[in-house]
């Protein structure tokens, strides 16, 4: 098949070093993949193309780039399956990372992000004389976590990264929760304690494009859902993410619909006068266009029921 690859490129030792697309027009076998296609187009029409790519069996995960705005590792990702009708394909570097040159990222900030989290086992007292044999079936619970290969899909694609660069991110807090839910580490508190600070764990928007990019089925917002229930258990609970989390939980639970009035000063707090004066304006905004929220909350008709299912979940009933 013919196909055109429309490619960023970038080059910071060029005269004009803005990034700009490039097209490659180029012949394909059906099995190709996008690495194919771009390693084909290195080696036969312009040697200055510049890519990263190791294993090209989806272990390495160093050839993770965007195609059509969305991060894939490019070694398992078909030119046919991502081609739009007319035979085109775009392909980026990471997004959320400095760009070395077109598609190669630096991922120093990637792994500054994953060394925050203390990736490594903390146990306490003497060494054992030999081997710590882990529960199985805890294992298996972690097994699919530790099917990340640090490809940084997930970081690419973060929309929270993007706003907002304190974040730690999906792929080093799916690594946090492998070391807190092990067996063999004694320091869950004072990792959940960290991970409770601004940048962690409730700082994420639950935008599933972490989900979704995931070459590897590791769902890193789960488990940053999990550290978050794990952290309210251990009794974390004093932080605005918390307290959201909370209200919003009871507000529901209560009339069966939100109470937008009442979750802001729940979440942070009426004495809060930095957060207080923020959200003044925001509902003074909300008020000039009409969308201010009911003054005197109500409770839908069928608040029953939803109580009910709250009752099941929480093991009541």
């Amino acid at each position: 098949m013919d196909v055109t690859l429309n490619v960023r490129r970038f080059d910071p030792e060029s005269e004009s070093p803005e990034s700009r697309f490039q097209e490659y027009n180029l012949e394909v076998e059906d099995y190709f993949t996008v690495l194919d296609a771009l390693i084909k187009v290195r080696e036969e029409v312009d040697g200055s193309l510049a890519l990263r790519c190791s294993c090209r069996a989806s272990i390495c995960g160093s050839c993770s780039m965007r195609v059509n705005g969305h991060a894939k590792l490019v070694c398992k990702t078909k030119v046919r399956d991502v081609a739009n009708a007319q035979n085109q394909v775009t392909v980026e570097p990471m997004g959320n990372l400095p760009v070395v040159k077109d598609l190669v990222s630096d991922m120093k900030p990637f792994w500054d992000r994953v060394r925050a989290v203390k990736p490594y086992l903390q146990p306490e007292g003497e060494e054992p004389e030999a081997e710590y044999l882990a529960p199985n079936e805890t294992m298996l619970h972690l097994a699919g976590v530790m099917s990340c290969i640090m490809c940084g899909a997930c970081v690419s694609d973060c929309t929270a990264i993007e706003v907002d660069q304190r974040f730690l991110g999906p792929a080093a807090l799916a690594k946090a929760y492998r070391f807190v839910g092990d067996p063999r580490d004694d320091a869950d508190r004072s990792r959940l304690q960290m991970y409770s600070q601004p940048g962690g764990i409730w700082d994420c928007t639950r935008c599933m494009e972490c989900v979704q990019v995931c070459p590897k089925g590791v769902a890193p917002m789960d488990r940053i859902m999990g550290l978050r229930d794990m952290a309210i258990e251990a009794g974390f609970s004093n932080n605005n993410g918390a307290r959201h989390t909370e209200a919003f939980t009871d507000s529901i639970k209560h009339s069966g619909r939100l109470d937008e009035l009442k979750l802001p000063l729940r979440t942070f707090g009426v004495f809060n006068v930095q957060a207080m004066m923020g959200l003044s304006l925001v509902g003074l905004r909300a008020f000039l266009r009409g969308k201010t929220p009911p003054i005197i909350h109500k409770a839908i008709p069928g608040k029953d029921k939803v109580r009910r299912l709250f009752d099941k979940v929480e093991g009541k009933r």
